[in-house]
């Protein structure tokens, strides 16, 4: 989640603890051979094709993407890109600054809006979609469902974010069914807490509006009916970052308020807790277990919207600070889920190493994000800052995992790598591209603009450079190179960016279909140390199932390299390596060089700077 520009603040208060888990449950089932390939595009974004990019700009000014933008020449090219999942970002409706009040929608406060366009991790209406995304705001869920069937017609499954931890101050739904209650309308609101309560309260106290820097004020002097400094909530609500003051800080969620999820304020649980040994255990024994218990109420709304919108056709869902909600509710929700449909693809955002087995074994989550140790380490090898030893090591610590931890280089919270703030330019995001996409057997995950070379550079209004915004209405330069009018053709490309975007095409849709990579891995790095040329600003290790024999080597120097690359004596045992010769052929160029037997299948690697190969056996 990126709440807030300025600051990379962590949560005020995270108040779901971990339990003792030890076995992992199975993940998604992928029709392929080879690995899911998910692909994050942020809806507002994605197809709007206008460059005027005027700061703080109207979405008549700046353009808005719509789901009518994508359409079957975008879908063709995804999924010739090995798409398996699309990631619509931004779908759930959201508080937002535009007026559309001629379609029933209450306005909302600019007060609390980040940004012209508001954060979609702000959801104001579970069972709506965001009005900017329609053509027709009337029909803004028909179009929705549209896209779903279009998506499904090019064999591409959609999902989108849930965020369970908060909602939008002005949380009103205009869609709900006739049984369903709004969070927070049959509150006690004279308690800070109660278990069937959506919210938590500052009793006697009204909300107060943080000082708000001039510079993040989207409509600066322009009028609005709601703005004027203040915003009616008595009484204060807890802030969607865990903060308990009337008056929090800018840099908290402060256009959010906390979900109560049966915790109470002291970190103690108003539920019951779910023994250890059902890390073990399937779906229908974690959906039977909750069955006529009492349950918080704020379980049961989340039910409700997640059988909404699985019922509309979504393929699963994106959880947004998911280790801000207890384990225990994500055992009743994602059995719910399953239960109901079983290839549902279930993401959570985790940033707590020591708690990443709770939630795949006890909260049932197909895939955490391997964001705090893999991506991490990567980003530094990247810069230049870190090692090869390092990465692997960070892998090794989840190998029991490995099958359940994504892998990224870019999403909507994290730096651009051609931004100066991560790595300056696109090219550096080549090896660790290949490296982070063949070394587990988790999904990949793009984020779009990132196979163009997007930067992230403008100064969109909320959201700052290095990331592009989520909070305003803009262009995204070189991704609508790509988008070419919505053609989808990449006619806009200059030639270094349509060739980067061949590398990502034929790197993903080869993982894809890559048998090998739901099989064994090797890391060939630390016998490669000792042969010259090799160093820690290289990175190699093989992947193999009884079909496929893959070797990995990545050059994340800015110069070229040769060396002997060595095969561990248990790989050539493993792989029956005899005396004669191993042809292998690369991925990329489609150069063929065959091992040396008199020299334990060793073979010479040259690469260029930033270059990698992928070996396969023939």
């Amino acid at each position: 989640m990126a709440c807030n520009p300025a600051s990379d603040a962590k949560p005020a208060a995270t108040i779901a603890a971990p339990l003792s888990a030890t076995a992992a449950t199975p993940a998604v089932t992928n029709n392929s051979s080879g690995k899911i390939v998910v692909y994050q595009a942020f809806t507002r974004l994605f197809g709007n094709s206008n460059t005027t990019n005027q700061r703080f700009g109207t979405a008549a000014e700046n353009g808005v993407g719509k789901f009518n933008d994508i359409n079957d020449a975008a879908l063709v090219a995804l999924k010739g890109m090995g798409v398996s999942h699309l990631w619509l970002t931004g779908v759930p409706h959201h508080g937002l600054v535009a007026d559309y009040s001629a379609f029933g929608i209450s306005a909302d406060d600019p007060d609390v809006i980040k940004g012209r366009a508001g954060s979609p991790y702000a959801v104001k209406d579970y069972y709506s979609v965001n009005p900017d995304l329609a053509v027709d705001p009337a029909k803004r869920l028909d179009e929705f469902k549209a896209l779903i069937t279009r998506a499904h017609q090019h064999g591409i499954k959609v999902i989108i974010d849930i965020v369970p931890n908060h909602v939008a101050r002005h949380y009103e739904s205009l869609g709900k069914p006739t049984d369903v209650r709004d969070f927070g309308a049959d509150d006690n609101t004279t308690l800070e807490y109660s278990k069937h309560n959506n919210f938590y309260y500052v009793p006697g106290q009204a909300f107060e509006l943080p000082d708000i820097p001039a510079e993040f004020t989207p409509l600066g002097a322009e009028a609005h009916p709601l703005k004027d400094g203040k915003f009616a909530e008595m009484p204060a609500k807890w802030t969607g970052n865990g903060a308990r003051a009337a008056k929090p800080d800018f840099n908290d969620w402060y256009e959010t308020v906390k979900i109560n999820y049966g915790v109470k304020p002291d970190g103690s649980y108003d539920f019951e807790r779910l023994p250890a040994d059902y890390a073990n255990k399937n779906h229908a024994a974690h959906a039977a277990f909750w069955q006529g218990k009492e349950l918080p109420d704020s379980w049961l709304k989340f039910r409700d919207i997640t059988k909404f919108w699985l019922e509309m056709g979504v393929d699963g869902f994106r959880f947004d600070m998911a280790e801000m909600v207890p384990v225990e509710f994500w055992s009743f929700l994602n059995s719910s889920i399953k239960l109901q449909s079983p290839d549902a693809l279930l993401l959570a955002e985790v940033y707590q190493p020591q708690l990443y087995r709770d939630y795949v074994q006890l909260g049932k989550m197909d895939y955490l994000y391997d964001k705090v140790g893999f991506y991490d380490s990567l980003k530094l090898l990247m810069q230049g800052k870190g090692t090869s030893s390092e990465v692997l090591a960070k892998h090794a610590e989840v190998a029991d995992i490995d099958q359940h931890m994504l892998k990224f280089l870019e999403n909507h919270d994290e730096q651009r790598i051609a931004s100066p703030e991560f790595a300056g330019a696109a090219e550096k995001g080549k090896p660790a591209m290949v490296v982070s996409t063949l070394v587990g057997k988790a999904p990949t995950l793009l984020y779009f603009g990132q196979e163009v070379g997007e930067a992230g550079a403008l100064d969109a209004g909320f959201g700052k450079p290095s990331r592009t915004s989520i909070f305003d209405y803009v262009g995204v330069p070189a991704h609508q190179g790509w988008l070419n009018g919505g053609k989808y053709d990449g006619g806009g490309l200059t030639a270094e960016q349509a060739s980067l975007r061949a590398f990502y095409q034929q790197l993903l849709k080869f993982s894809s279909e890559a048998s090998a990579l739901k099989g064994e891995f090797v890391s060939l790095h630390p016998l490669n140390l000792t042969s010259p040329g090799y160093s820690e600003q290289q990175l190699s290790f093989a992947r193999f199932d009884d079909k496929q024999q893959l070797l990995v080597v990545s050059n994340f120097a800015e110069k070229p390299v040769s060396f002997n690359l060595q095969l561990p004596a248990d790989l050539i045992k493993t792989w029956q390596l005899s005396a004669a010769p191993v042809v292998f052929t690369d991925l990329f160029s489609q150069h063929q060089q065959s091992t040396n037997p008199a020299k334990q299948h060793r073979l010479t690697i040259e690469l260029p700077a930033l270059g990698s190969v992928v070996l396969q056996r023939q």
